[in-house]
Order: C-alpha cells, then structure tokens, then sequence
C-alpha cells in the first residue's frame, strides 16, 4: 500500500514537472495566460473591496457576462460526451485517445464554471451556506443545490476517468475496465444533466416569462454539442501541429458531422421559438422585441443577436458543404459556430431575460471594464489549465513518459563487498 501510495506521488510529481518543459514558445504562452489571470484576480480584488457596483450589472438586471460566460462553458463540458459515445457504445476505437483530450477540457470547463459562479457572488465569502451539514442546502427544493451536485459531480466523474486512464498508461497496464467503465457510462447521463439543470434555473424563474418555454433545455444542449466538439476540433488540432501526437483526420471529420447535425438542429429550435413568440403577439413578447428589434428606442441588444444569427448561419452552410472538409474551412466554421453560440447563450438569452423588469421598466446592461477584465482573466486560468493538462496527458500518451523510465531509488548505504570463497579442491 505504502508503496502503491509512493509510485503515485512519483507520477503526479513527474507529470507535474514535464507540464513546466517546453520551448520559448511554450513559456512565452504560458507567460501571457499568467500575466491575464493577474490582470483578472486585481480586477476581482476591487470588486471584492467595492462590491458589484464595478460590474454593469443592476437592480434590474442582476445577471450579466458572468452568468452569460458560465451558461457557455457548461455547455463545452457537457459536449465532452461526443467523444465518450462513439467510443464506449460504437466502438470506435479511432477516438479512444482523444476522449482523454474532451474530458480534460471538460475539466477546465467545469473549473471555469465554478470559478465564474463564485465571482458573480456578491459575498463569496457567504459559500458556505451551500454546504450541506453546515450551512442550508436547500435540496431537493432549489434548483441552484441541483447545479452545485451535477457540477461538482461531473468535475469528479472526469478527473477520475482521466487520472485513471493516464495512469494506467504511464504503469504501462491495461485499465481494469470494472473500475471506469461504469464511471463512463454514469458521466453520459451526467453531461446531460449538468446542462439541463442548468436550463431549469432559467425555466423555473416564473416571474421571466422570456424564459419559460419547455424548448429552453433542448435549445442548451443542441448548442452545447455544436460549440463544445467545434472547440475540441481547434484544439486537437493545436495538439497536432505542436506535438508528436498523430490525431487522423478521420477523426476530425467525426467531429465535423456531429456539429453539423447539432447547428442544424439549434437553428432549428431557435426558429420555434422566434415563431411562438412572434406569432402570438403576447404581451410576453418584449424582451424577444427588445433583443431582435429593439423597445421603446432601446436596442443594444440588437447587434448581438443578429451577429450571431449570421455566424450561426454561415457556419452551418459551412458545414453542410464539402469545402469544410478542409481543415482550414472547416477552422473558420468551428469558429464561427463558437461565436456565435456564444453570443446567443449569453447575451441572446441571459440579458433579455431581465429586460423590461416585472415593473415595465427598461434598464439596458453593458458589460463593465473590470468585468470584461474579470472575465478575461477567468479564460486565461482556463487556457492554463487546459495547456497544462495537455502537456502533461501528451508525453504519456506518446510513451516517452512512462514508469518504467523512473530512476531508482537509491540505497542509503553501500552494501559490503564480500570476497567469493574460495574453491574447494
């Protein structure tokens, strides 16, 4: 046991010193992110010192980039199940590495993620109410302690599916499949969840009628699936043209068909809503007013949503073309589907919501300096993290970072020469 304990601290140890080797140009990015996580945390200690006044947000509206930021990521965790399922229930065993690669960036997601719900607190010091036995969890009535489970839940299924794997491989033996497999399949229905429990925050807010739509929660995951696999697509191929690590592009082109589906499918639901709002001509129908055509000469919304409608638009022609099977069109399409399902999940869907308030009031929201900071900053940790995972994930994977490499340990004392007897006659 003590043993098993030891070789494991040997691992993280190792892995942890290969994540600081590189080339200038790995410092030289790994030196901007830092410098945007310090320009991020001051960001934060003022609001800390002078509260949410240094954000854009207010009485009226009390969600804004930050709550936009962590409907997003949540949404690229969750898409790390489209490398789980062709894997674990088609067999494909093309994309069996790769799943390492969408789990750990849902690992940073999720990180992010937590790390955008805590500075959206007013008090984070006051988190410990949420802690069950010690503060008032609220379960099963309150949504947000669902949020807390699934997130946390989530974070934990992948760190162990991932620092299982990555083990095992670097002891250079098979993973007992009883000891992750199950943990795979749970993560499946889990990557649902964490996005539809974050729907229903949305959806069980009775006094947002801009939100109460049962489509909401098919809508997140439809744009998760698009946005989270165009995302893996960047990166594996960051991995590919930095690393020695062969990704195919039968590989890529997987990952193409499924954002192609889950964009058309998005648009798709987008329209069902856009019809039942407009058609019926209800009087819930300012806030989609305000967002797509403006209100009472109020239209900084208007912008956005129809910038994103055109990206969306343009990456699923992309999409549907064969042109995007090359990987430099196919480049432009993933970006442009992250963008713009970006902009639609955040300041599409979140701002609207509190616009005009339950008193008829309009108050318009635009994002502050120091939150745009506090929001870069956040990326930044992200990026940190994802790049250090991957350099530690790669040489394992690769099998230029292995046990059997390890150095011996050495004796602490030299063992006594002793002369050989001599030969009997």
């Amino acid at each position: 046991m003590i043993r098993a304990v030891r070789n494991y601290f040997v691992f993280l140890g190792r892995s942890a010193a290969v994540a600081l080797e590189g080339d200038w140009r790995y410092y030289a990015w790994l030196g901007v992110l830092v410098a945007l996580c310090a320009v991020g945390l001051n960001a934060y200690s003022r609001q800390l010192v002078d509260g949410l006044i240094t954000t854009g947000m207010t009485d009226q509206v009390s969600w804004g980039v930050y709550i936009a930021n962590f409907t997003f990521l949540v949404g690229v965790a969750a898409a790390a199940v489209m490398l789980v399922i062709p894997v674990y229930i088609y067999r494909n065993e093309e994309l069996h590495d790769l799943v390492i690669f969408g789990e750990l960036l849902a690992v940073a997601a999720i990180l992010m993620c937590l790390a955008f719900v805590t500075v959206d607190l007013g008090r984070p010091d006051r988190f410990w109410h949420l802690i069950p036995l010690v503060g008032e969890f609220n379960f099963p009535g309150s949504m947000l302690s669902w949020d807390v489970i699934v997130l946390n839940g989530y974070l934990l299924l992948n760190v162990h599916i991932c620092g299982y794997l990555l083990y095992c491989r670097y002891q250079g033996r098979s993973p007992a499949r009883w000891f992750y497999i199950p943990f795979v399949f749970v993560g499946i229905f889990w990557a649902v969840s964490i996005h539809t429990v974050t729907a229903f925050l949305y959806v069980g807010l009775g006094g947002r009628p801009f939100w109460n739509s049962a489509i909401v929660g098919p809508r997140f995951i439809a744009s998760a699936f698009t946005a989270g696999p165009a995302i893996i697509i960047l990166a594996l191929q960051v991995i590919r043209r930095t690393t020695a690590y062969r990704i195919p592009d039968r590989a890529l082109m997987t990952l193409r068909s499924i954002v192609q589906v889950s964009m058309m499918i998005n648009l798709f639901l987008l329209a069902n809503e856009v019809f039942k709002e407009f058609y019926t001509d209800s009087l819930h129908v300012a806030s989609a007013r305000y967002l797509f055509f403006g209100l009472h000469g109020h239209n900084a919304l208007v912008p956005w949503i129809w910038t994103a409608i055109g990206l969306n638009v343009t990456a699923m022609i992309l999409l549907a073309m064969p042109l995007t099977r090359s990987l430099r069109w196919l480049d432009v399409a993933c970006v442009c589907a992250i963008v713009g399902i970006w902009i639609e999940k955040g300041m599409g869907l979140v701002i609207p919501g509190f616009i005009p308030s339950p008193l008829g009031e309009i108050v318009e929201y635009t994002p502050s300096l120091n939150e745009t900071l506090v929001c870069l900053g956040i990326w930044a940790f992200g990026f940190l993290c994802y790049t250090l995972f991957l350099r530690m994930s790669v040489p394992i994977l690769l099998g230029t970072l292995r046990q059997a490499d390890e150095k011996p340990a050495a004796t602490n004392a030299a063992a006594p020469v002793v002369a050989p007897a001599p030969a009997a006659h």
